[in-house]
């Protein structure tokens, strides 16, 4: 029952994934906009997942990480900008930093602020790119090895987690000549990569929103089956007995919670590709709690049930808030779904999918011994 349940499995996996990459055959480009923005939010749902559901680190500062990486790809997006060209410098300036320029001050990323030289090496995309994963993953090691070093657990890494996503918050506001403060970064440049355009609204855009989700999926999955995701796991149902054993808890836990952190990283770069805009708000509690009821209503103990979880959650919210009826109260509509799922669905849509499948492979397991079992009885003795 194990191996058929297991098949199961695979195929959701399967039959999602082709779905996902079908989709542009069936919807047209502001569908298919939308609908990359939502596999963002999949990805979310699986760092959720792999953190909270299989580390048992509940973790309420995710958009710190989500937020890192969409400023990093947007700052270089920004400098490849028409207005960022048009400042009368040799090189791109930002239009908001000659806003807030100091008085006399020269017209370069060198000087035209205090800081602003922070701004040069994201001229190259690629630098971009790479600080958008490296950078989260630095921040989530940092904060990993001081939390989990200390055997800090429960609800204490939530309220960790919760303080630096706020700092880093009010960071950037209060920054205003260098992160354009509460605005974020708008009328970005389009990632252009050798002679690929990554546009917004076209289908190469979508399939990589597409195949990076899937390629997570994949990797998550096999990461959670290694002996070190089983380990985690263990970890996660009894810290301390894992800890008697002699397993090195804290590195498992650091581990885990970087590969959480460099998902969301990564989903912060390609969320600003088809949203073109960075903005403060990914840094928001509201934003931080809304990931962990996406992981909840899916299912936080599967990957892909958080994901799914994700996309479902975004749906209704966009079909509820563009409902003349229901305009004003589809916050209450969403709140009250979470509500239904935690009473009656603990472990989520993941979680009943498989009692439903226990059930029913059960059922059939047992009539196919009783129709074995009759068979043998109408055989004749020897």
């Amino acid at each position: 029952m194990q191996a058929t349940k297991l098949r199961l499995n695979l195929a959701v996996y399967v039959i999602f994934i082709a779905c996902i990459l079908l989709a542009p055959m069936f919807l047209e480009e502001f569908a298919l906009n939308r609908l990359a923005k939502f596999l963002v939010f999949g990805m979310l749902g699986v760092a959720i997942a792999l953190s909270w559901g299989y580390a048992g680190i509940l973790n309420l500062g995710q958009g710190l990480f989500f937020g890192l990486g969409a400023y990093m790809l947007g700052m270089s997006l920004k400098l490849a900008s028409p207005t960022s060209m048009a400042q009368g410098s040799d090189t791109p300036v930002p239009d908001f930093m000659l806003w807030n320029a100091e008085p006399g001050s020269k017209t370069d990323l060198c000087c035209i602020n205090g800081g602003s030289w922070l701004w040069i090496p994201f001229q190259n995309h690629w630098f971009g790119i790479l600080m958008g994963m490296v950078l989260p993953t630095v921040v989530a090691f940092g904060l990993g090895m001081v939390v989990f070093r200390k055997r800090i657990a429960g609800v204490f890494i939530s309220v960790i987690t919760l303080a630096c996503v706020l700092l880093v918050r009010l960071l950037i506001v209060d920054a205003q000549p260098l992160t354009n403060g509460w605005n974020g970064l708008t009328d970005l440049g389009i990632l252009t990569i050798g002679e690929t355009e990554f546009d917004p609204y076209s289908v190469t855009t979508y399939y990589l929103v597409a195949i990076s989700l899937s390629v997570t999926l994949i990797l998550g999955r096999l990461l959670t089956e290694t002996r070190s995701g089983m380990i985690l796991q263990a970890i996660r149902d009894d810290y301390n007995r894992a800890r008697y054993l002699g397993f090195e808890v804290s590195s498992f836990q650091v581990f885990f919670f970087c590969a959480s952190a460099l998902i969301a990283g990564y989903a912060g770069m390609l969320y600003v590709i088809v949203a073109e805009f960075a903005s403060p708000a990914f840094m928001e509690l509201s934003f931080s709690i809304t990931m962990v009821v996406w992981a909840a209503v899916g299912g936080r103990g599967s990957l892909i049930g958080a994901c799914i979880g994700a996309l479902l959650i975004n749906v209704i919210e966009t079909s509820v808030s563009e409902t003349a009826a229901l305009v004003e109260a589809w916050k209450v509509v969403i709140g009250l779904i979470f509500v239904l799922v935690v009473l009656f669905m603990p472990q989520g849509i993941a979680g009943l999918a498989s009692s439903v499948t226990d059930r029913v492979l059960e059922r059939f397991s047992g009539r196919a011994a009783r129709l074995r079992q009759a068979d043998s009885q109408q055989q004749p003795a020897e």
